[in-house]
C-alpha cells in the first residue's frame, strides 16, 4: 500500500514554502520547524546572506544526521555483541545445569 502524497505549507526563515510529502503533516511541520530554528540560530550568530545561511544550515543538519547514524550503527553493533554474549552465557548455564543434574541424578 502506497502512502498518499500531501501538500503542507510551512514557514522557514520568514518565507512560505509548500512541501509535498508522503509523511504526515505533523512530521513535515516538525522538520520545517527544525530547519527554521537552525537557520534563525545561525543567522543571529553569523549574519550571513540567505543563500550562504541555507548552505551552512544544510551542512550542519547533515553533520547532525551523519553523527546520529554513526551512533545508531555503534549502538547496533554493541547490541549485537551483548546479544551474542547473552547467548553464550545461556549456553554455559545450560551446560552447567546439565552437569549438575548428571552429578546429582
Amino acid at each position: 500500500m502506497q502512502n498518499q502524497k500531501i501538500r503542507v505549507t510551512v514557514h522557514i526563515a520568514g518565507k512560505e514554502y509548500t512541501i509535498g510529502s508522503t509523511d504526515s503533516a505533523e512530521y513535515v511541520n516538525r522538520v520545517a520547524a527544525y530547519v527554521d530554528r537552525k537557520m534563525n540560530e545561525l543567522s543571529l550568530a553569523t549574519h550571513l546572506p540567505a543563500g550562504q545561511l541555507a548552505v551552512l544550515t544544510a551542512v550542519n543538519a547533515t553533520d547532525d544526521m551523519m553523527k546520529s547514524r554513526d551512533e545508531i550503527d555503534s549502538l547496533r553493533r554493541e547490541n549485537l555483541a551483548l546479544h551474542e554474549a547473552l547467548e553464550q552465557k545461556e549456553r554455559e548455564l545450560a551446560r552447567l545445569t546439565r552437569a549438575m543434574e548428571e552429578k546429582n541424578g
